[in-house]
């Protein structure tokens, strides 16, 4: 559906105008990040995946991603995330359309992280919060800073995932706290007060170890 909103399908076609525009944005806009992506904008960011390529706005870091009927696709990524290159503002809400076709759930994204960090080897640490819903074979909801396997994380009420149902999916970060929800049903909230922010901290990004998942309809915008 289009907006008023930039999204990356007005570039279908049009790869020097869509470079002009981030080069654009990036020299007005915000301060870029150390990678050279411009901040978010006062208009938020909208992307329904009405392509056929990802498109230089998301940085692959080497999963197995891909636009398939104008949704994104993935299937054993193992950490490898797909990074937004776009930085984002200090209190956000962040919704997307989710589906797992798999009855291990493990619908997996990250916020606030650093935009190029990847899994170098099973084992991984990431920068950002990172929110899983039926992780564990489909046995825990979870919201962690940085280490999904570690003490720091807050663990949500159960609530299965349902293979082959889309979830409209939201987080919120206003001030110290983060909140996820499901179809308007809290998933899991973490107050953090030391909270990940600033240049390192400042992006999203779609995740994925093993299983089938779909996205689309990402929506952005400053709080």
């Amino acid at each position: 559906m289009r907006t008023g909103v930039p999204t990356l399908a007005d570039d279908v076609g049009g790869e020097v105008k869509h470079w002009r525009w981030w080069f654009l944005a990036c020299l007005v806009g915000s301060a870029c990040t150390p990678q050279g992506d411009p901040g978010l904008g006062d208009e938020g960011f909208n992307d329904d995946f009405e392509r056929t390529e990802l498109g230089e706005m998301w940085n692959n870091t080497g999963g197995p991603w891909r636009i398939s009927a104008g949704q994104l696709k993935i299937e054993g990524a193992r950490n490898k995330p797909l990074w937004l290159r776009r930085s984002l503002p200090r209190d956000v809400a962040i919704e997307f359309d989710a589906r797992s076709d798999s009855a291990d759930g493990d619908i997996k994204v990250e916020i606030f992280g650093d935009g190029v960090s990847k899994a170098e080897s099973v084992s991984y640490t990431a920068t950002s919060y990172v929110l899983v819903f039926g992780g564990w074979h489909n046995s825990l909801n979870i919201l962690a800073r940085m280490n999904e396997h570690g003490s720091d994380r807050a663990v949500g009420p159960a609530y299965k995932v349902v293979p082959g149902r889309t979830y409209r999916m939201k987080i919120e970060r206003r001030g110290a706290k983060i909140t996820a929800w499901a179809d308007d049903r809290e998933l899991v909230s973490l107050r953090d007060p030391a909270p990940l922010e600033g240049t390192g901290h400042d992006h999203f990004g779609f995740n994925n170890w093993q299983t089938a998942l779909s996205f689309d309809n990402l929506r952005i915008r400053p709080l």
